[in-house]
């Protein structure tokens, strides 16, 4: 029976959202509360997966291994403080090669979906940008915009309609508070 999952922008998200791109282990920060709000997702039934655009791998940046290591790493972390990442699909293609997998295209998401077995009308995306909403939207999931990394420049830049599609807040912490809310499962002392 397929189940929900919350998808997850990485970059703005979960870490740091650096101008130069996160491109060595050195370079990865987490934003305040992640662990925690990634623990307490981490006992509910939804799927957790990583779907972020990756270009610097296709501009030559950022070598595809360094990349997995990142990840690897990042979800390793996570682990470490009582969470789980199920999957990370990356899209490792520059803006202009035209790919269906690069966010605002819902390639990966719905790669993940067919993959994982996935509720894709019961499941959120939490990212910090407007291709991160669009996506979202395409694949039928329901948009969560996060104010750190680029959201609170891209918040003024939505559209009318998708700001109205998607539901605002502060960080991930914040995010996870509302969809436990949202699914029935607000549970504080998890």
């Amino acid at each position: 029976m397929p189940r929900p999952a919350v998808f997850l922008d990485r970059d703005g998200v979960i870490n740091v959202n650096r101008p130069d791109y996160v491109k060595s282990w050195a370079e990865v920060q987490f934003l305040p509360g992640v662990f925690r709000a990634l623990a307490r997702l981490a006992q509910t039934p939804f799927a957790i997966i990583v779907v972020s655009n990756q270009s610097p791998i296709g501009r030559g940046l950022l070598a595809p291994e360094v990349a997995e290591e990142i990840n690897r790493r990042i979800r390793a972390m996570v682990v470490a403080h009582g969470g789980r990442i199920d999957a990370v699909y990356i899209c490792p293609h520059r803006p202009d090669e035209g790919c269906a997998c690069r966010k605002p295209q819902p390639g990966l998401i719905l790669r993940a979906a067919e993959e994982h077995d996935l509720d894709l009308s019961a499941s959120y995306l939490v990212g910090d940008a407007q291709s991160d909403v669009e996506a979202a939207l395409a694949a039928g999931v329901h948009p969560i915009l996060v104010l750190t990394g680029r959201g609170r420049a891209h918040l003024p830049r939505l559209s009318p309609g998708l700001r109205a599609a998607c539901t605002v807040v502060e960080d991930l912490p914040a995010a996870v508070d509302w969809i436990l809310r949202a699914a029935g499962l607000d549970r504080r002392e998890a």
